[in-house]
């Protein structure tokens, strides 16, 4: 039987043989991938790569810093178009509380024939009209009394005048001031003890 062998123990042997040189040019190439992956890759090629990252970040933090400088102009702008605004009609407020004064000062002279009485009931209701759109505005009376001690900050002294009471000490308000909203449109002329 040795010239006649078993045809399937010869296909066996050929079958292990084939198995063991696959399995060896497998082994082959991942010791040839596991090599490429242990040598560094082409410097040049590695920097083209770190290339194209660096340009891929450049590109969008060049879109970022775009946006960002976009929203502030938007803020800038929008906010000018407030400050134009509030310049615009900062005094509408004001503006209407003065109307109705100016209405009844053209109603009392457009009056051909009233009494004293009549006049000053009229101012008086005006002046009223008045005291309230300044205090709608915050417009306050800087209207120191004798004694109060002088500021110069809210205070004009117009003369110094020996008196009988404390020195640097208001004696007469001559003129009464304004304040709008604790700032001084116009300081109250006083006279002074010296």
């Amino acid at each position: 039987m040795t010239a006649h062998q078993d045809p399937t123990a010869n296909q066996s042997g050929d079958s292990s043989f084939d198995k063991s040189a696959e399995h060896g040019a497998a082994q082959g190439q991942s010791d040839a991938t596991a090599q490429a992956e242990a040598q560094p890759l082409d410097p040049i090629a590695q920097l083209q790569a770190e290339l194209v990252t660096a340009q891929a970040q450049l590109s969008e933090y060049k879109d970022q810093v775009l946006r960002a400088h976009a929203e502030m102009e938007n803020v800038r702008r929008r906010a000018q178009d407030e400050v134009s605004k509030a310049r615009k009609f900062g005094i509408e407020s004001f503006a209407e509380g003065l109307v109705p004064v100016k209405d009844s000062l053209e109603a009392a002279l457009a009056q051909t024939e009233q009494s004293t009485d009549d006049m000053r009931a009229g101012i008086e209701m005006t002046l009223k009209q008045l005291v309230s759109a300044f205090e709608k505005n915050h417009l306050k009376e800087i209207a120191p009394s004798a004694g109060t001690k002088f500021d110069p900050h809210q205070h004009q002294a117009i003369a110094t005048v020996p008196a009988e009471q404390e020195p640097n000490t208001v004696v007469q308000t001559l003129q009464k001031g304004y304040l709008i909203a604790d700032r001084v449109l116009r300081p109250a002329l006083v006279t002074v003890s010296s």
